[in-house]
Formats: C-alpha cells, structure tokens, sequence
C-alpha cells in the first residue's frame, strides 16, 4: 500500500489526501481574507499511515456509517455477520472503505478522483455484504471551498443497502489564538436521537438546553457524541457551522437533503470538532426492522447515485 499524499492547489489554498490511506483529505488549508490556515485536525503522524483512520481528516463512511449492533444485520431474509471492532462493545463500525487503498484515475492541479470497487479492492468484503458496489470520488479545491462528490454504483445483480457518512475533524480554534471552548457549533436539528451504549433505541428527544444548536452554541466544556434527526434545511438543503468568534472565521458544511442526521463529536483531546452528515442513521437494519424510516438506501442493480458536500471557508 503506498502511502504518497496527493496534493491540491488552487489560488494560494491547499489540501492533501492519502488515496492508499481511504482516500481521506486530512489537511485543507483554505485563504480568507487574505491569510492561510489549517482548517482539518489530524494525528501528528497519520500522513505516514500511523493510527486510527476514524480520528484523523475526513474519513469516509460507507457502506454504513456509525455502528451496528452486535456486528450482525438481516437483509433480504439472509443474516449477515460483519468484522468486530475491538473498541465498541462487538458493534461493527463506519464499514470497509476509511482504511483500505483506493486507485487514483484522475489527478489535476485542483481535484483528483479515485475509484473503489469492494470485489476489487478486498473480494472478502461481499461476504458481510450483500452485494457488491463501485464508488468514485472526487475533491476539488477553490480558494475558499474543498467539494466532495460521490458517486455510488451498483455492479452487482443484487440490490445494494448503503449509507454513507463522512466525518471531518475541524480543527478548532480555526486559528493560531483563542481557546476552542469560545467556538460555536450551528446545526439545523430540532431533535436527536436517543442512545443506548451509543446506538439508537428508536427514540428521538426534542432538543434543549446544550444540546440545542440551531441558534448556535459555544463549545464550552459540552462533551458531544450525538446523533441529530429532525434536520431543518432550506430550498438549498442543509447548513451547519463551526464559527470561531476569536479569529473571525467560520466554517460551514453544505450537503442535501438525501442527508438524513448529522452526528456531533468532541474528541477527548478538544483539538477539534466533528460535524458529520449521514445519510442514514446508525444502526439502520435494526431501526427499519422496528418501523422506522431512517434514511436506508436501496441501490438496484445496474443503478447509480450521485451526493455532493461542500465545505466553505469565511
């Protein structure tokens, strides 16, 4: 597996993303008004392809994101059992594609594209899965805005169940002063849901109190790891925010409305913030088992599907 970073540049700004390490971008540095800055968080040596690539950058999730209950899940009347992770209780978790290598099939000055095909990449991965699936992916850089397009295909003669999530780490401040305490989280959801041992019971709370961000709220000592429903979006779809009222900077997160719950999380270290859109709430076999409709997609054989987020500097 080679671990060479690919690099973009576009007007000053600059991003760099590790294809043989899942295709995560783990460093973008847009220019505002004139100055540089890192706007990712990543661990001091993940770019050599040390440490967990759930916790560094922006990961990719797919084709589940989040957890999923005792690493097993029924579909289709068959019973599937995925691989553990030894950190959370037996649940699997963010599935297959965060840390295995992706091809490269187009590079420029300011985007590249790669390709990932499960039977290709890791043939064992359609015997946890259902059916076998092609993603294409793309990151292209402007001054002020790193785009993620995703392409979902269908190669199989199956239907295909996905969910993809992905998980920037923004590191906060999003400057060289301040106290990442003093910054602001802005995410339109009117409710979260309910977890137990971090997997969602079926229930949703109304929001309140911290835990209430439409308006915005300051970071403060609020520990987060909460999946938020009830997405409030306007005609152009969903907005959230990491506003940093020391540097006079802000970042917003721009996706559809084929994004049905944003997870919030504070790791322990406090160096940053994550606000991550899904797709799909996690643990979405068992959730559609009990009647809830959360956002489980079904690809049909030969069909594609194409998502897109954008994230801007201000």
């Amino acid at each position: 597996m080679s671990l060479e970073p690919l690099t973009l540049t576009s007007a000053g700004a600059s991003a760099q993303i590790l294809p043989g390490f899942g295709f995560n971008c783990f460093s973008w540095r847009p220019v505002v008004a004139g100055a540089c800055f890192e706007a990712l968080w990543a661990a001091p040596e993940f770019a050599n392809g040390k440490g967990k690539p759930s916790h560094s950058g922006i990961p990719i999730l797919f084709p589940f994101p989040g957890r999923i209950r005792d690493s097993a899940y029924e579909f289709g009347g068959k019973r599937y059992t995925l691989t553990a992770s030894g950190m959370n209780a037996g649940n699997a978790i963010h599935g297959f594609v965060m840390d295995r290598p992706w091809e490269v099939i187009e590079r420029g000055e300011h985007c590249a594209v790669a390709r990932f095909q499960a039977s290709r990449v890791e043939p064992k991965i359609l015997e946890e899965w259902p059916a076998d699936f092609e993603l294409t992916a793309e990151y292209a850089l402007s001054a002020t805005t790193l785009s993620f397009t995703l392409t979902v295909r269908n190669p199989d003669t199956r239907p295909l169940p996905w969910g993809l999530g992905l998980h920037p780490y923004f590191r906060v401040p999003l400057g060289a002063k301040g106290d990442s305490r003093a910054c602001q989280l802005q995410v339109p959801a009117s409710q979260r849901w309910e977890l137990l041992n971090v997997l969602p019971t079926g229930n949703q709370l109304e929001v309140a109190g911290p835990f209430d961000l439409r308006a915005g709220r300051a970071i403060g000592e609020q520990a987060y790891d909460d999946v938020y429903g009830g997405l409030e979006s306007s005609v152009a779809g969903y907005q959230c925010a990491v506003v940093d009222p020391t540097n006079r900077r802000r970042i917003e997160v721009h996706f559809g409305q084929e994004y049905r719950a944003i997870v919030v999380y504070t790791p322990p270290h406090r160096e940053a913030v994550c606000i991550e859109p899904y797709t799909c709430v996690p643990d979405p076999f068992w959730l559609t088992s009990q009647g809830h409709d959360v956002g489980l997609r079904i690809l049909p054989p030969g069909d594609s599907f194409i998502t897109r987020v954008n994230y801007s500097a201000h």
